[in-house]
């Protein structure tokens, strides 16, 4: 059945979302706080611009191409002959941290896509400008080199030992690049006094040398992802989650690490398995079986989203990706089901940057929406019309939020789709939730 939305509420849809065991040994006591949890403020990387809602679709369209042609090269078969590592780059929202004794403020994008801590230090022999001051490790007493011989260092996909102890080397798809000291730290996390959390001996990289022009907007890098360096694995928690607001209303999203994780969640979500991929082990796949547009369930043959034995191919969930993309053969399949079962004109001017849209009637009150569903092993996500239409109309446009893979065999569920769903990551389960959430309520704006 077809999901029905008024114009008038469609041209103010979402155009565009603003919106892990340890590797060190650590005493008990020293991360206990870590193990209650706490509550991060996310906030995206375009907000308080003064953009349209076009403007700001066409911007995450952009970047979540370039993204997608990283991830794509990561996980093709033919990723082992690259001779230095190379990580899908950078993210869609920023958190705010500290860092050292005392701590001194900074923001990271964070990224769910990789996994290395870091920020610039002093002295930099090549940095780029930085919202906040370049941290200076001399200023903190609890700063530490990390040495050669060390469980992260060896995590680390490229290192070197030096006379500093283990150095680092981490390159992204852009072309991008930090390189430096890897080193141990104190961070501390939170967004009000009484609810900070500080913890010691956090490993991250010290970098000197940063290059790269999709930085600028922050002091460095928080990952996320499944291996060992990510900040999940080293707080060595069970659960982290996220809650993604919709970019129409401006308020900041939210980051939940340990036990607030899914304590948050008032209402019943769908849970569907985590899977791993040898070959890229820091990403957090699903099994996407199909899917059905209106009461249509698509012809696709299940192998289409399967995982490789070569590492090629699957779906991840990414919060760094603006949009979904699918395997192009797949897309195919879902564009023509949305031109048949939405009564409008199909625009192919490419103005907006996405690959399906149609021209609003200027004499039309409302707009028949099918209804679109993801299933998943174990779970049919049934979207809100909100996370997959956007409309504009001053261009008089109505656009699926999400495009094709190409030929790449690798798909990506993109933050949209994931907006208003509280997105609970369970590590010890391996298993992944989606409880429908009203975002906002956690937003301190």
């Amino acid at each position: 059945m077809a999901s029905s939305y008024s114009l008038s509420s469609l041209i103010f849809l979402l155009l565009f979302v603003v919106f892990p065991a340890c590797c060190t040994s650590r005493r008990v006591h020293e991360h206990r706080k870590a193990q209650t949890g706490f509550h991060v403020t996310l906030k995206h990387v375009d907000s308080g611009k003064n953009l349209t809602k076009f403007e700001r679709i066409q911007r995450g369209v952009k970047r979540g191409q370039h993204r997608l042609q990283r991830l794509s090269a990561l996980a093709s078969p033919d990723n082992s002959q690259v001779e230095a590592p190379v990580h899908p780059g950078t993210g869609e929202f920023l958190m705010n941290l500290a860092i050292g004794t005392p701590p001194e403020a900074f923001s990271a994008i964070i990224d769910t896509g990789s996994d290395l801590i870091w920020t610039q230090c002093k002295p930099c022999t090549q940095c780029y400008d930085q919202p906040t001051p370049i941290f200076d490790p001399t200023k903190s007493s609890s700063f530490s080199k990390n040495p050669c011989k060390s469980q992260l260092c060896d995590a680390l996909p490229s290192s070197s030992c030096g006379s500093d102890g283990c150095e680092y080397f981490y390159q992204y798809g852009d072309y991008s690049m930090t390189e430096g000291i890897l080193a141990t730290e104190t961070f501390t996390f939170g967004d009000s006094d009484d609810k900070r959390v500080s913890v010691p001996k956090i490993g991250f990289g010290c970098g000197n040398d940063n290059e790269g022009d999709g930085f600028n907007q922050a002091s460095g890098l928080v990952g996320l992802g499944r291996g060992p360096l990510s900040l999940v694995s080293q707080l060595n928690e069970p659960k982290f989650s996220y809650c993604l607001t919709s970019i129409e209303n401006s308020k900041t999203s939210a980051l939940f690490l340990g036990s607030l994780a899914s304590q948050n969640s008032t209402t019943k979500g769908t849970t569907t398995p985590l899977l791993k991929n040898p070959s890229q082990p820091s990403f957090y796949y699903l099994s996407l079986e199909g899917i059905s547009v209106g009461d249509t369930r698509l012809p696709i043959e299940k192998s289409t989203f399967e995982l490789g034995d070569d590492g090629s191919g699957g779906l991840i969930i990414d919060s760094g990706t603006t949009i979904s993309y699918i395997d192009g053969n797949a897309f195919a399949k879902l564009k023509k089901e949305f031109i048949s079962q939405v009564k409008l004109d199909v625009n192919d001017s490419g103005s907006s940057g996405l690959d399906l849209c149609f021209t609003l009637p200027s004499d039309k009150a409302d707009v028949e929406i099918p209804k679109l569903v993801f299933h998943f092993n174990g779970a049919d996500l049934d979207l809100p019309g909100e996370n997959y239409i956007v409309a504009d109309s001053s261009s008089g446009l109505l656009c699926l939020a999400m495009g094709s893979s190409g030929n790449t065999g690798m798909s990506i569920f993109g933050n949209v789709q994931q907006q208003n769903f509280l997105v609970i990551h369970d590590l010890v389960k391996e298993t992944l939730s989606f409880v429908p959430t009203q975002c906002d309520r956690f937003s301190l704006t």
